[in-house]
């Protein structure tokens, strides 16, 4: 790939930004909305470094962050157990293969209510949402994976002596991770809009509940401050599990793809 071609790639998503940032400012300063229904991104900033020097935001990053981090561990966890065991054992595929199929495309954050009722209004109700809903994405495509195995591999460590658990933990698992990964790139942004969404509804603190609490007093500039620093969040995240599928995946045909196409 030709270096103007490649920089051009680079700086296109900054220059999208900037010319975003640029029109949102242009218009709210226009006269056309009033400050109220869109203040100007100036505006926003100053709210944000308000928050930022008052310790406002790292508190309430920190908190939103550690629920949609900690559900995602553990729906990570137990979506590859699960995927890999419905994968290997028929009798856990028959019980589990319907639940999966209806939970799936079913709006989870409708069990809210009942999550709330059985527990609470605190950081147990909220990692839970965020295990329930991240966790179909990552068992549905570590079951992918695995089936996708080339079975040649899988008798020829068979032929070579190897027990059934570890085909499954030394050859199924590694051979099925870019799949697994896809799944994970799939249930971390999951995990954060649940994560969010629960904190509005729920109150107290985290973005969401910020944001909740700056709509309920009519702060404009704290709704769309609370708006900008979860993309923010949201795009930290994103990038740093590309990175991460970067590094685990180096011995992939698709890390090993020429650059000078």
């Amino acid at each position: 790939m030709e270096v103007p071609t490649l920089v051009l790639r680079r700086a296109t998503p900054w220059v999208v930004i900037v010319a975003a940032v640029a029109a949102w400012e242009s218009v709210a300063r226009s006269g056309v909305v009033t400050p109220f229904m869109l203040p100007a991104f100036s505006v926003v900033a100053e709210r944000i470094w308000s928050d930022a020097t008052s310790g406002d935001l790292l508190r309430n990053l920190g908190l939103t962050l550690y629920r949609s981090l900690a559900g995602f561990v553990i729906a990570t966890a137990g979506g590859v157990l699960l995927g890999i065991g419905m994968s290997a054992n028929r009798a856990l595929r028959w019980f589990f293969d319907p639940v999966i199929s209806i939970g799936f495309p079913m709006p989870k954050i409708a069990f809210l209510p009942i999550v709330t009722l059985w527990l609470g209004y605190y950081d147990v109700s909220k990692i839970t949402m965020v295990v329930f809903d991240a966790i179909f994405p990552v068992v549905t495509a570590t079951i992918a994976g695995a089936q996708s195995v080339d079975r040649e591999l899988i008798w020829s460590a068979r032929n070579m002596g190897a027990t059934r658990r570890r085909v499954l933990w030394e050859v199924v698992l590694p051979a099925s991770l870019p799949q697994i990964l896809t799944g994970l790139q799939v249930a971390l942004p999951i995990a954060l809009i649940v994560c969010v969404v629960a904190e509005m509804t729920m109150g107290g603190a985290g973005l969401g509940g910020a944001m909740l609490t700056a709509s309920r007093f009519a702060d404009s500039p704290g709704v769309f401050a609370g708006i900008v620093e979860i993309g923010l969040a949201g795009l930290a995240l994103v990038k740093a599990m590309a990175f991460l599928r970067g590094r685990l995946l180096l011995w992939h045909p698709e890390a090993l793809a020429p650059t000078n196409a």
